[in-house]
């Protein structure tokens, strides 16, 4: 005779879905923007984005670090062999602790605003259930936007982040859409155009 648990377990099982099949794991990686499903794709562009910013930041904030400790020492210059050995060896670590430094700093900053982006424009995507080079666009506008806000641009600054922002949505989406039609699937924008002429459509499919 069954427990009192294992009979409310039984049930709970019994409504659990079952697992996907190959064909719909296709069907997903295949439907997807780059052919990856947004709980791959969106890490990924976070971590190669973190990956950029650590190494821009480590290359600037090592220069950097090195000029201000030449600047903070040009009054003491040493003047022996064993005291140039220390000053470069001192220099050097103020550059490689700089250089990390800034490294991580640039690189949270990156990879927040490229995980902003790419977030938005997945939820651009499943609220009109596909995905075209509008809402890549609206996604980096929104970003842009955003970005000018927390730093507190001037308007003409805001302008120019502005018009960066949506040149580089429409080569990221137009990239994307002609990947997408190479593949075989739907653009919403070359749907809507077929629609309007009466020619043959792909039927949509739910965004993953």
């Amino acid at each position: 005779m069954a427990t009192t648990d294992e009979s409310l377990a039984l049930p709970a099982a019994a409504q659990l879905p079952p697992p996907p099949s190959q064909a719909e794991i296709e069907a997903i990686y295949h439907n997807a923007r780059l052919s990856l499903p947004a709980p791959l794709r969106i890490p990924m562009a976070a971590a190669l984005s973190f990956f950029a910013g650590f190494t821009v930041g480590t290359a600037q904030g090592g220069k950097a670090a090195g000029l201000r400790f030449r600047a903070e020492h040009a009054h003491k210059m040493p003047t022996s062999s064993t005291g140039w050995y220390l000053y470069h060896k001192s220099k050097n670590y103020h550059m490689a602790y700089g250089g990390i430094l800034e490294g991580f700093k640039m690189g949270l900053r990156v990879s927040f605003w490229t995980t902003a982006w790419f977030a938005i424009e997945q939820m651009f995507d499943s609220y009109r259930g596909t995905a075209d080079l509008l809402n890549t666009v609206t996604s980096s506008v929104t970003v842009a936007g955003g970005f000018s806000l927390w730093n507190r641009s001037s308007l003409p600054m805001t302008a120019r982040t502005t018009k960066a922002a949506l040149v580089a949505g429409l080569i990221w989406g137009g990239v994307q859409d002609v990947m997408s039609l190479v593949r075989g699937r739907p653009v919403g924008y070359v749907e809507w155009t077929k629609r309007r002429f009466g020619l043959p459509i792909r039927e949509q499919p739910r965004r993953p």
